[in-house]
C-alpha cells in the first residue's frame, strides 16, 4: 500500500493526479467525437498547430496558455473555411495547414536560442509542474466543454453518422462542425500543459477507443473513457514515479496499453460468445444426424 500511495502523498503530484484527472474528462467529452467521427488526423494537425502561438508568447514573455488558444482559433478558422472550399478535400486543407502552422512555428523558434527548453515542455508536456491556478482554468474548461457537449450534442450525433440527415433536421451541419472544432481546440489547449502536443492524442483518442467496445451509448463511452483516462493518469504517475521517467509520456503511453487491452479482452468476449451461441446449431445438427435405433447387424 506505501507503494501505491507514497508518491500521491507529495503536493506537486496530488496537483498532477487532478490536473490529469480534469483533462482526462475533457479530452472524454472532445475524443469520443474524433473517433466516432474519424478526426484523429485533424487532432494531431491541431495539436502541431498551436506551436506558432505558444513560440510567440514564450519569446514576448506572454502567456503561453493564451498563445495556444490564439493558434487554436485560427486552426479552427482555417479548418472550418477550407472545409468549405468544393474543390479541396478537407484532409488536403487540414495537412496543408498542419504544415504550414508547425513551420510557423519552427521558423519563430529558430529566431531565439534559448527557447530549447520551453519547447521540449511545450512538445512532451510538464504534468508535474501544473500550479493551483491551472487547476482553476482546468475546471472551467471542463465546464465549459460540459456545456458545449449537452446543448450541441443532437446535433454531434447527427453530424457523426449522417451530414444530410442533420441538415434535413435543420441542425445546421456546418455550425455543429465549427463547435465541435472548438470543442477539440479546447480539449487540446487544456491538455498541451499536461501531456505535451505530440502526446496528447494519447489521451484524447486512446481513452474513447478502448471504451468504445465496452458502452451502449455515446454518453457511456464518454464516461467509461474519462475514467480509463483517469487510471492512466493515477498508474501513469504511479509509473513515473518509481521508475524515474517522463510522468506525460508515462500516462500517454499507459492509456495507449489501456486501448490494445481493451480490444484484446473485446475480441475474447465475441469469440466466446460466438462458440456459445453456435453451442445449439452444433448439437442440433449432431442429433440430427445420429440414428435413433441400431443398424441391424448382418
Amino acid at each position: 500500500m506505501e507503494w501505491l500511495t507514497a508518491p500521491f502523498e507529495v503536493a506537486f503530484v496530488q496537483r498532477a493526479l487532478w490536473a490529469g484527472i480534469l483533462v482526462s474528462a475533457i479530452c472524454a467529452l472532445a475524443g469520443t467525437w474524433v473517433v466516432l467521427r474519424g478526426m484523429a488526423f485533424l487532432g494531431d494537425a491541431m495539436s502541431h498547430g498551436l506551436l506558432p502561438g505558444v513560440a510567440v508568447a514564450a519569446l514576448l514573455g506572454g502567456n503561453l496558455l493564451l498563445g495556444a488558444v490564439v493558434s487554436a482559433a485560427v486552426m479552427t478558422a482555417g479548418v472550418s473555411a477550407l472545409g468549405r472550399t468544393p474543390r479541396l478535400s478537407q484532409d488536403t486543407g487540414i495537412g496543408l495547414l498542419f504544415v504550414g502552422m508547425l513551420s510557423l512555428g519552427v521558423i519563430i523558434v529558430s529566431r531565439s536560442q534559448s527557447f530549447a527548453v520551453d519547447l521540449t515542455g511545450f512538445l512532451f508536456g510538464d504534468v508535474l509542474a501544473v500550479r493551483e491556478s491551472d487547476l482553476v482554468l482546468l475546471g472551467v474548461a471542463l465546464l465549459l466543454a460540459l456545456v458545449v457537449s449537452v446543448l450541441g450534442h443532437r446535433a454531434f450525433l447527427a453530424l457523426a453518422f449522417d451530414d444530410r440527415k442533420a441538415e434535413t433536421l435543420g441542425l445546421r451541419p456546418r455550425l455543429a462542425h465549427a463547435v465541435l472544432l472548438g470543442l477539440l481546440a479546447l480539449a487540446i489547449v487544456a491538455s498541451f500543459h499536461i501531456v505535451g502536443t505530440l502526446l496528447v492524442l494519447g489521451l484524447l483518442i486512446a481513452p474513447p477507443a478502448a471504451a468504445l467496445p465496452w458502452a451502449r451509448s455515446v454518453r457511456g463511452v464518454m464516461v467509461l473513457a474519462a475514467l480509463l483516462g483517469g487510471a492512466a493518469t493515477f498508474g501513469g504517475l504511479l509509473l513515473s514515479w518509481h521508475l524515474s521517467t517522463a510522468a506525460g509520456a508515462t500516462v500517454s503511453a499507459l492509456a495507449v496499453c489501456l486501448f490494445f487491452l481493451s480490444h484484446l479482452a473485446s475480441g475474447l468476449r465475441h469469440r466466446r460468445r460466438a462458440r456459445r451461441d453456435d453451442l445449439p446449431a452444433r448439437a442440433a445438427t449432431f442429433t440430427a444426424n445420429t440414428p435413433t435405433t441400431r443398424p441391424n447387424e448382418t
